[in-house]
């Protein structure tokens, strides 16, 4: 069992900085993929980062690509989502994921744990 809790939302300006980090308990979290998903008002939860379970892989939506980063630090049991350049259409609820599997899954159904979501804003 995994228990998820998303931090670093906020509102922030086009083309500002912002970190996520997805906290998780539980002595196994090195052996679960951990992906970022997000979802805009009246739009389906879309992919947007996943990083394998020892760090040394990610992979990442294309509406992200060269601008968000997702780093993992399994000692501290935490995944982060660095997002920098914000558009104003990154405006969404975050979510992190997890599922026990080496095996990257970009389909939200995929993954059994999922933390309550962090609301991020980029005005323009």
């Amino acid at each position: 069992q995994v228990q998820l809790v998303e931090s670093g939302g906020g509102l922030v300006q086009a083309g500002a900085s912002l970190k996520l980090s997805c906290a998780a308990s539980g002595h196994t979290f090195s052996t679960y993929t951990v992906s970022w998903f997000r979802q805009a008002p009246g739009k389906t939860r879309e992919f947007v980062a996943a990083v394998t379970p020892s760090g040394n892989a990610a992979y990442f939506g294309d509406s992200v690509k060269g601008r968000f980063t997702i780093p993992r630090d399994n000692a501290k049991n935490t995944v982060y989502l660095q997002m920098n350049s914000l558009k104003p259409e990154d405006t969404a609820v975050y979510y992190c994921a997890a599922r026990r599997s080496d095996a990257t899954n970009y389909a939200s159904l995929a993954y059994d744990y999922w933390g309550q979501g962090t609301q991020v804003t980029v005005s323009s």
